[in-house]
């Protein structure tokens, strides 16, 4: 069959739709999250999605198949937040690892009940940034606190994407990026599980801006995220959350103009109304996927928050015969990243770097310099 990089570069494809918005349609009680498994487990088990992939598998395969009669030609595997920082909420974290085996193995069997060499279908093993950051203080009077470390997260992440490659996930979909960091753990990770096990796997970078502005949470333009992962081997970068297609539509075409990589946008049904919920149906948000297939913006499309099968079977049918975007080529120029991008152009001829380290800023500082105590002035 061929490989989604033959695919990708002749027509535009469909992702699947919300893992959430499905299962709340199903109505599900305490009792049904919990089965009989963790029927003594302490504390709320409803809507922890991902261990419905142990107690209620059927509901589960039921919603990959329903994606996949819409037309999905990729499955996300629902395991978003199957990792043991996000399960500990839950104290389910030593059953992560199951989640992740039985979750990727379901969608593996279901994409392959629907494969034909005419369209072969392909799941993504879906990657959450977890409930915290590497990034940010949780303490405002102390800049350097962290809740977790680089290596904490490094570690629970090679544990969430060895089962997915083992199961045989077709890509790697690190998704809802708010902490940049975060997202290059994650890549380090899978980059390291792929490399012990001898398999190279596309992955696909979603962000979730958090304004207007077109940053993330953790203030970062997208220009500047694009320069944090340009040393990574990426397939394809994109948005998803967050806004409706109309709110991205801006965000996407500057990803588009500079990004060397396939785009992917999946975004909500719309903004949230005052009772948190999407009033943006499929009928009306199809033209608005349908913009961002005319201009040439976008690879992959699909649906988040509030979305569901029906809107991915209306966006399959739009995708026919659109032309799929081209990526832009590799800058030539050296990009830099702090919350902004600095492209370093032969234009800008001199970069100042470590301009804190000033006696012009401090006058101990100052003295420390002139006295040449140079540890002290370090510290």
């Amino acid at each position: 069959m061929m490989t989604i990089q033959d695919i990708v570069k002749k027509r535009i494809m469909i992702l699947d739709g919300a893992m959430g918005t499905m299962i709340q349609d199903y109505h599900l009680t305490e009792t049904d999250f919990r089965g009989t498994r963790y029927k003594d487990k302490p504390g709320q088990m409803k809507g922890n999605n991902d261990m419905l992939n142990l107690t209620r598998p059927d509901v589960i395969r039921e919603i990959h198949r329903k994606y996949l009669e819409a037309g999905a030609d990729i499955i996300e595997t629902n395991t978003f937040s199957s990792q043991r920082i996000s399960q500990a909420d839950y104290h389910l974290q030593d059953d992560c690892v199951e989640m992740v085996r039985v979750g990727t193995r379901m969608a593996r069997e279901e994409a392959d009940n629907f494969s034909t060499p005419e369209k072969p279908r392909f799941v993504a093993g879906s990657i959450g940034p977890t409930n915290k950051t590497c990034s940010l203080s949780p303490d405002v009077s102390n800049p350097a606190a962290r809740d977790m470390t680089y290596d904490e997260l490094y570690n629970a992440y090679c544990e969430q994407i060895t089962p997915m490659v083992e199961e045989g996930a077709d890509l790697l979909l690190i998704e809802t990026i708010f902490d940049t960091l975060n997202a290059k753990c994650a890549i380090d990770a899978a980059n390291k599980v792929m490399g012990e096990q001898g398999r190279k796997l596309p992955i696909m970078l979603s962000v979730t801006v958090s304004d207007l502005a077109g940053r993330t949470l953790s203030g970062q333009t997208l220009d500047a995220f694009l320069a944090s992962v340009s040393e990574y081997d990426i397939f394809s970068v994109g948005l998803n959350c967050s806004f409706g297609a109309k709110q991205m539509k801006p965000f996407l075409a500057s990803l588009a103009a500079k990004a060397p990589y396939y785009i992917s946008a999946y975004p909500n049904a719309g903004l949230p109304n005052s009772m948190g919920l999407y009033d943006e149906t499929a009928e009306s948000m199809s033209p608005q996927i349908e913009e961002l297939m005319d201009e040439g913006l976008v690879n992959i499309v699909g649906g988040c928050c509030g979305t569901d099968d029906e809107f991915i079977r209306q966006y399959n049918l739009l995708a026919q015969g659109k032309k799929p975007h081209v990526p832009q080529p590799r800058p030539k120029t050296m990009w830099l990243s702090g919350l902004e991008l600095l492209d370093v152009t032969p234009e800008v001829r001199f970069v100042n770097v470590g301009e804190r380290c000033n006696v012009a800023g401090s006058r101990k500082f100052l003295r420390l310099i002139k006295e040449k105590n140079y540890e002290e002035a370090l510290t």
